[in-house]
């Protein structure tokens, strides 16, 4: 039996509409901090959960799993994690190394299994990631030098002697920090360094014990510090209030920090800090996601993409801009409050 032509036609039509559209591929995407504790870190999971939540209205559905150690110096977990997801054959992973190069192996593996790697906040030694997303962290650090020389601009010849308290060995994020603090100092040779080769290690507690030892060691010469995290920030703000050092900024040893939390606010404006060099951790959870899937999706995407640093100090604390890089909407996204 033949069918004229339009009868051909029109069948051809109505079984293209009536065909089930061809079902969207989803991503799973596995973002992996260096720790889970921090606040930081919590804005970077919200970061990377709002990425989450628009690309898939968008039509592209993504499944974000969190997932790191729980402390910041546990490499072998942090190694784990990530070959853990490798073997599950996630679409693909973002990952804060702890270590530059402890990590460059897992990452290279990934990269062999066909997994793409997108690092965020610190770098790594390696040319296999598809990208890299993070602050700007000499520069940073520079920006924190410019502001304790500041500080310390009308003190009297002996009242300016300072203090680096680093954050831990193989962080590449800190250890770019610290050398961007030393190259603010360079042409200052008024300044004395009294110390730059102690570590805060990875918690808050650690990084209280070591600013004790260090006030302790150098007690009646220190007038201004350096440090180049949250954590190392927090416990030597404690350390300072404990041995009574503490306070406005004629008055105590000044002190600029690095990254921001409730803790280190509070710190800023009861005058116990004096000036918060703050990245922007949320954009750079979105950012290491968007630019994750933009790549599996066949989208070119940059090498690197600096995110921002701004300096909060108390004068500067109610501005708009400012009050908003502080306070991201952790709870839109975690169903928690900052």
């Amino acid at each position: 039996m033949r069918f004229p032509f339009a009868s051909m036609l029109l069948l051809c039509l109505f079984t293209t509409l009536v065909a089930p559209a061809a079902e969207v591929k989803s991503l799973t995407i596995a973002v992996i901090p260096k720790g889970t504790t921090h606040e930081f870190w919590k804005a970077i999971n919200a970061g990377a959960v709002k990425a989450e939540r628009e690309l898939t209205a968008a039509g592209t559905p993504v499944k974000i799993i969190w997932k790191g150690p729980l402390k910041e110096d546990d490499r072998t977990q942090q190694i784990d994690v990530v070959q853990g997801f490798t073997a599950k054959g996630v679409s693909g992973i973002v990952l804060a190394p702890l270590d530059a190069q402890a990590l460059a192996a897992p990452v290279a593996q990934a990269t062999a299994a066909g997994i793409p790697v997108v690092v965020i906040d610190s770098a790594l030694n390696s040319d296999q990631q598809v990208s890299f997303v993070a602050t700007n962290n000499r520069a940073g650090g520079k920006l924190a030098g410019e502001r304790l020389l500041a500080l310390l601009a009308g003190a009297a010849a002996d009242r300016k002697k300072v203090i680096l308290l680093r954050y831990q060995a193989g962080s590449a994020s800190t250890e770019e920090r610290e050398a961007g603090f030393l190259d603010a100092l360079k042409d200052h040779p008024e300044i004395e360094l009294l110390s730059s080769d102690q570590h805060a290690g990875a918690t808050r507690e650690s990084a209280l014990t070591a600013s004790q030892n260090l006030l302790s060691r150098f007690h009646g010469k220190v007038a201004g510090v350096f440090t180049p995290n949250e954590s190392s920030t927090v416990g030597m703000m404690l350390a300072l209030k404990e041995a009574g050092l503490s306070g406005p900024v004629k008055d105590g040893v000044k002190h600029v920090g690095f990254d921001a939390s409730s803790a280190l606010i509070d710190g800023l404006k009861s005058g116990a800090i004096h000036g918060l060099v703050v990245q922007d951790p949320f954009q750079m959870g979105y950012l290491g996601v968007t630019t994750l899937v933009a790549h599996l999706t066949g989208k070119k995407v940059e090498k690197q993409t600096d995110t921002p640093v701004q300096l909060v100090t108390l004068e500067n604390l109610a501005e708009p801009a400012i009050a908003a890089l502080l306070a991201p909407p952790l709870a839109d996204y975690l169903g928690e409050k900052k």
